[in-house]
């Protein structure tokens, strides 16, 4: 099992897939790189060598009694990189991993050769994703369904029975209850959810001279059109493109990793 010890974590799990260049993802709320598919199982395995982890608090990585901080995820993924020698190179931040991805940029400039921004927001007065804090407590598939809805604004009752197969999977990944009596495993999810709640980078964007990728979805409702479109104005050397997907557009339009891949080959 590849663990690292970085900074105040005894154990951080990371797993590698694919050969070439090498490419840094950090991923989005929640996630537990338990529950495929991952980064390690996209199109970008088969250009470059994927380097993906579980933030703390997640998954199989350690789960502190504190030091949930965006800076503390930012200089998490600088460790990360560090450790394994893999810098600079481009990085993918996802939804919660792209507001990571902002703070490591600011922080660790020299880590990053490309950054691309999926489906996440600049926090402050360029906007914020979904407030994730404010969510009640809910069950399993209550949450499940309230979490596809504000993914995609076209997502309604009648389309849990459209495709069954892939609702399944959508729900099997997001199910966490078998892990639920781990040590500290509330304790984690909560921490990332409250670092999440005081993300801010407006003022610092325009001092990012990496190149950037910001993606998202239309029907996206968790982080809208409108707050990538204030992020990528904000960055002096960013492009945009916007798929007509959701918050998950990069799994439901194909073609959005061609254009990572190719954004990421140009440096």
């Amino acid at each position: 099992m590849p663990f690292l010890k970085i900074r105040d974590l005894d154990q951080l799990w990371y797993d590698q897939r694919g050969e070439g260049p090498d490419v840094l993802v950090i991923s989005g709320t929640g996630s537990d790189m338990r529950r495929p598919p991952t980064a390690l199982d996209s199109p970008l395995a088969g250009k470059f060598r994927v380097t993906t982890y579980d933030q703390r608090g997640l998954g199989r990585t350690d789960k502190p009694e504190d030091g949930y901080t965006m800076e503390n995820y930012a200089d998490d993924a600088a460790a990360v990189i560090e450790a394994l020698g893999i810098g600079p190179c481009p990085v993918l931040g996802i939804s919660f991993g792209g507001m990571v991805l902002q703070y490591l940029a600011l922080r660790h400039p020299h880590l990053v050769s490309r950054m691309a921004l999926f489906c996440t927001s600049p926090g402050g007065a360029g906007g914020a994703s979904y407030p994730l804090h404010t969510l009640p407590v809910m069950g399993v598939e209550e949450k499940f369904r309230t979490m596809m809805r504000l993914s995609d604004s076209r997502v309604d009752d009648a389309w849990f029975e459209r495709d069954v197969e892939r609702v399944e999977m959508l729900r099997r990944r997001a199910d966490k209850s078998e892990f639920a009596d781990e040590p500290g495993h509330l304790r984690g999810i909560k921490g990332q959810v409250q670092a999440r709640a005081g993300h801010d980078c407006w003022d610092g964007l325009p001092s990012i001279q990496i190149p950037a990728l910001v993606a998202g979805g239309t029907h996206d409702l968790t982080a809208t059109p409108e707050a990538m479109a204030n992020m990528a104005g904000r960055l002096p050397n960013a492009r945009m493109h916007l798929y007509n997907g959701g918050h998950m557009f990069f799994i439901q339009k194909p073609e959005a990793y061609d254009d990572l891949i190719a954004f990421f080959q140009e440096g």
